[in-house]
């Protein structure tokens, strides 16, 4: 009888000796809920399958993002098994963990109700108290392809294998395809399978907490071509205490929802007539977005910037130049057949700033040249994510185009992103990271050099403002890398910002030149930046995180008058004109209301402060001075109130 062998591994940073047929699992001492897979050599391992000799092994918790993303997809899978028990003619599209939660897509005669999620979860939770167990098993494409005959889109997945897409790749990446089977923990029966590469949860037990949230239609992969399937939407976390908080969390999101608010406070809209993702604003949120737009312009003066203007329309040469046409066209709305040209809405501002840049010839002596424009474009977004005013299909963007020589970029890129950081911070925000965004391995133009000095041009520049900085791989345009400024809004939910991107390829693509101190021809730098990203998106942002609430700088009314009685709105029409002098916005509601009513509509509509005066008031020459928040105080004196409402205008504090 052959002796078993020893493996050597190194766990916790120590090398241990442990016997042959090993699990990880037993390597580590996982319990199967706080640690529910293993890293092995970087790649992650069920816990039931073997250790190899040589193995650098790492517990993955379920609390981490590998953990919660396997605990998700288990969960997916048990979801699936539940659906085809209650429905058994349903088959099977693809069941990937996302952010916060996992879907799985099904093929079903009919839409699933709200009743039938309520079947399928409790099938569920009676699956994970089952405890099956979740077994790994190697199987060739051919034994694939029988083993999931009534499964087509399984099949048609097989066909992708190596080449899939990231949420398909869940379903059968590269190498070897997998199958996992949900096996009966007494008798070891077969009660589901799925092809799958994993890895997952040990059992069905390993799954501490997860809840059904919706259902709704989605595209087989994701293209209007193929049928539409029937999703459903999960979440699962790696305890019932991080689920409730993620639960308060959408919860209080709901409350904050901007489009929800933009209706109740009379904010904007999106008229049938007009179309999807074309917002407009009315006078209450046109009084906001100019706001913004003011002081972004001031701020901006103050910096150096120039102004331009630029059409909504091109003829489409401007983008084969630009090479939009060749990487950006699915983003573009089609073209309009105009005098024997073909005219596109811009989708971009850019190649307009290059034509400005390039009417006459310009020296060093002028760069750094920056160009600002509130420049509206046109995207053609796909209906399915068109929301609120966050994914729009018309949208203004603050958009900056900075020329400069290579030797200033580095000192202009770091003031920049300074420069946006600040302002972020002046309109409330300011819990960042940032995101560096890099070159796509096919969509992409320019040499590889100047990519690699670009990337760590910024990547430096990023580092110096000592926030925490994420990789995105890929995910640049494609004419170069970018720094995302990710921002945290008041209940933690992060939202995309500005947009710093280094560009070493349109100036060559548009022949831009300046003529140097020495008498040469060179190529500047071009630096494309967008602070609020689109002022449509901006301005949801900013609802959702004041939850309406806005600060009174940016409120549209800061303050109202409310008479106790009609005979006392004369004095108050006093006091609003006064004020109106300073620069408030103020209104006198000299409706037919009671004052508490019109109390409560003042608080209703989220309005800063309220001036409130009856007999003693007058008498006095004052007014009692009201909060949102329900707070009074009696008897200020006019000059008095409206100096506090004005400092706290000047502030730009929240009250």
């Amino acid at each position: 009888m052959s002796a078993v062998p020893e493996l050597r591994i190194t766990l916790a940073g120590a090398e241990r000796v442990v016997a042959g047929g090993t699990t990880y699992g037993e390597a580590l001492g996982a319990d199967g809920r706080s640690v529910v897979a293993a890293r092995a050599n970087g790649e992650l391992k069920d816990l039931a399958a073997a250790v190899a000799d040589g193995d650098v092994i790492e517990p993955v918790e379920a609390g981490s993002a590998d953990g919660r993303a396997i605990v998700r997809h288990s969960t997916a899978h048990v979801m699936a098994q539940a659906v085809q028990e209650i429905f058994p003619e349903a088959r099977l599209g693809i069941g990937p963990p996302v952010e916060n939660g996992f879907y799985y897509d099904f093929d079903v005669k009919n839409p699933f109700t709200p009743e039938d999620l309520k079947r399928i979860e409790k099938r569920m939770r009676e699956i994970v108290k089952q405890g099956q167990l979740f077994a790994r098993r190697p199987v060739t494409d051919e034994a694939a392809r029988q083993e999931l005959a009534a499964e087509p889109y399984k099949l048609e997945l097989i066909g992708l294998k190596g080449g899939a897409a990231d949420e398909e790749s869940v379903e059968v990446g590269g190498g070897e395809l997998t199958i996992y089977d949900n096996l009966d923990p007494k008798t070891g029966e077969l009660c589901w399978k799925d092809l799958c590469r994993g890895p997952h949860v040990p059992t069905t037990r390993s799954i501490p907490a997860f809840k059904l949230m919706r259902s709704g239609g989605a595209y087989w992969r994701g293209s209007e071509k193929n049928p539409q399937l029937q999703r459903i939407y999960g979440t699962a976390w790696e305890s019932r205490e991080k689920q409730d908080e993620y639960l308060h969390l959408l919860e209080e999101a709901e409350k904050r929802d901007h489009r929800k608010l933009g209706a109740e406070l009379d904010l904007f809209s999106f008229p049938d007539e007009l179309g999807s993702g074309l917002p407009v604003f009315h006078p209450k949120g046109g009084v906001i977005r100019k706001i913004m737009e003011d002081y972004s312009r001031r701020r901006h003066e103050e910096a150096g910037y120039s102004f331009v203007n630029t059409p909504h329309i091109t003829k489409d040469n401007l983008y084969k130049v630009s090479g939009h046409l060749d990487w950006y066209a699915d983003g573009m709305f089609p073209p309009m057949e105009l005098e024997g040209a073909k005219y596109y809405l811009k989708p971009m501002n850019c190649p307009m700033h290059n034509l400005i840049f390039r009417a006459r010839g310009r020296s060093y002596r002028e760069l750094p040249l920056r160009m600002f424009e509130f420049g509206t474009v046109y995207r053609y977004e796909k209906s399915g994510v068109v929301h609120g005013l966050t994914r729009v299909r018309g949208l203004t963007q603050d958009d900056a185009h900075i020329y400069c020589t290579r030797e200033q970029m580095r000192e202009e890129l770091a003031s920049l992103l300074r420069f946006v950081l600040d302002l972020l911070r002046d309109y409330g925000l300011s819990d960042f990271y940032l995101e560096l965004s890099t070159k796509d391995p096919v969509k992409f133009v320019g040499t590889d050099e100047d990519w690699e000095e670009a990337t760590q041009t910024l990547r430096e520049v990023a580092e110096s403002e000592n926030l925490e900085l994420v990789l995105d791989p890929g995910g640049a345009a494609f004419y170069g890398p970018k720094i995302s400024v990710q921002a945290r809004d008041a209940i933690g939910r992060s939202w995309q910002m500005s947009t710093i991107q280094l560009d070493f390829n349109l100036p060559q693509r548009f022949e831009l030149e300046y003529q140097s101190a020495d008498g040469s021809r060179q190529r500047p730098v071009m630096i494309h930046r967008a602070l609020f990203g689109s002022i449509e998106r901006f301005f949801g942002v900013l609802v959702e995180h004041y939850a309406g609430v806005f600060p009174p700088w940016l409120a549209p009314v800061q303050a109202v008058c409310i008479p106790i009685a009609e005979a006392h709105a004369p004095y108050l029409q006093d006091v609003a004109k006064k004020a109106r002098e300073r620069g408030v916005r103020i209104e006198v509601d000299a409706s037919d209301d009671r004052m508490q009513k019109k109390i409560r509509n003042a608080q209703k509509a989220k309005v800063p402060f309220m001036l409130l005066a009856g007999d003693e008031d007058i008498a006095g020459g004052a007014v009692s001075f009201r909060f949102r928040n329900g707070e009074q105080r009696n008897g200020i004196p006019v000059d008095q109130a409206i100096d506090e409402i004005v400092e706290a205008i000047e502030r730009r504090v929240q009250v």
